[in-house]
């Protein structure tokens, strides 16, 4: 007999969401995470804010266990909840306390029922025919087997997808070149009044769409054209880019760039996080010599890890593209919405592509969900069955969470009526994301 109905691989944004609706459905799962906290990017890499929860329109389509979470940082006042987006990258962003978000899903996922096993590692996959059977996950005294009737990738890099033979792609298609690595990290003590007094003064040296006639409160920044281009520094970046944080002056700044690596290569991963660690206090004495308002500034937090934006994207039924993402493409199988742009940072070069948001969000099809050559897995996140275009929209953390609800659901109703994921009635599927408060049209 299997151990689990469900077992979820990945703790962060999707595996939350998916182990909470799986949880709450009354189904026995278990999520394995490798380190000792729940999060992910959002806390292991300190990827703060999230985007986006709403279209351009200012109309909210990622809903559910997202806005749940959302809702329990805001009344512990470690978020500020959603505000518009001053970059105008998006419409909003949503701030928040990687700490207390670490607590706030451990409490949400208990009260679901679903247990949690920290500093544990998939290491390997037995599949018989087109069968996942058990999975090897290696624990801090012993390797262990376990069974389940599904499964669930949310590894984010989709290792559990790839020990069980299904096909994957990386980067872009003519040259598997992947978008360049982030250390983000947040610094204390900025006065962000004169950061906005300086972008009214010197509107040229900002992105274009940043929102000059509503900068307060202040939530993002982007450029100091100028300033960054003078000081250069051995960084591949053409811009700072920074955001207030949850709680007074503290910012997360997203400035470092680390080109050439894969994310999936140990040896890779090491020289990223140098490198990183290497750019970031370039970056920090940058900010105290040439920004206004961070004179007084101070590193406060440096992540667990290096952030990945692009590794392995598993081939699914559905490979969702950049052309509907720009379309606003809609499909029988939605099963989450969003409206991010494609986003690129230049896996090779200093810049970025930014398609803009579509006028109509789009689409994920349930479809991108299911990985080919194995019937009783699903996966969840930024490893989704994308191009590289596609998924450089479907990968932020608020559609994320919207994938994850939905195939915890998914399995939890392949366990409940004894069939796989491919068999299920998707219909049925969206009708229960609805009355969960999900949004999938």
């Amino acid at each position: 007999m299997p151990d689990f109905d469900i077992i979820i691989c990945g703790g962060g944004p999707a595996g939350i969401a998916a182990g909470i609706t799986a949880g709450r459905r009354g189904a026995k799962c278990l999520l394995i995470e490798r380190y000792g906290f729940l999060g992910g990017m959002s806390t292991a890499a300190l990827v703060n804010p999230w985007f986006t929860f709403h279209n351009q329109k200012g109309e909210q389509i990622v809903r559910g266990v997202a806005q749940e979470i959302v809702d329990r940082l805001v009344a512990l006042g470690a978020s500020p909840g959603h505000l518009r987006d001053t970059v105008g990258f998006v419409y909003s962003c949503t701030s928040f306390d990687p700490e207390v978000y670490k607590r706030v899903a451990e409490e949400m996922l208990r009260e679901a029922g679903c247990r949690v096993l920290y500093h544990s590692l998939v290491l390997g996959a037995e599949v018989a025919g087109p069968h996942l059977r058990e999975i090897v996950v290696a624990c801090k005294s012993e390797q262990r087997k376990l069974r389940a009737k599904v499964f669930i990738d949310t590894t984010g890099d989709a290792d559990l997808s790839a020990f069980a033979g299904v096909p994957f792609q990386k980067g872009r298609e003519t040259d598997g070149a992947m978008q360049p690595m982030t250390m983000n990290f947040r610094v204390g003590e900025v006065d962000l009044k004169p950061v906005a007094d300086y972008i009214r003064q010197n509107p040229k040296e900002f992105h274009h769409e940043t929102l000059f006639d509503q900068l307060e409160p202040l939530t993002g920044v982007s450029g100091f054209f100028a300033l960054w281009r003078d000081a250069k520094l051995d960084i591949p970046r053409d811009r700072l880019l920074f955001f207030a944080g949850a709680r007074p002056g503290e910012v997360n700044v997203n400035t470092s760039r680390i080109v050439g690596k894969d994310g999936t290569n140990a040896e890779d991963l090491t020289a990223a996080e140098q490198e990183g660690r290497r750019q970031v206090m370039l970056i920090v004495g940058f900010l105290r010599e040439k920004i206004p308002g961070f004179e007084n500034s101070y590193l406060l937090a440096l992540p667990a890890q290096v952030g990945l934006r692009e590794t392995r994207r598993i081939v699914g039924d559905y490979i969702l593209t950049g052309e509907d993402v720009i379309q606003g493409a809609a499909f029988e199988d939605t099963i989450a919405l969003s409206d991010y742009p494609v986003d690129i940072h230049s896996p090779t070069g200093v810049g970025l592509t930014l398609s803009g948001a579509a006028e109509q969000y789009y689409g994920i099809p349930y479809r991108s969900l299911l990985p080919r050559n194995v019937d009783n897995l699903l996966v969840a996140g930024r490893c989704l069955s994308a191009t590289h275009e596609g998924h450089a929209s479907a990968r932020l953390t608020p559609t994320c969470m919207a994938m994850g609800q939905a195939v915890g659901t998914a399995a939890a109703m392949c366990v409940e009526g004894n069939h796989l994921p491919r068999g299920l009635n998707v219909s049925e599927l969206r009708d229960a994301l609805r009355t969960q408060g999900g949004r999938v049209e």
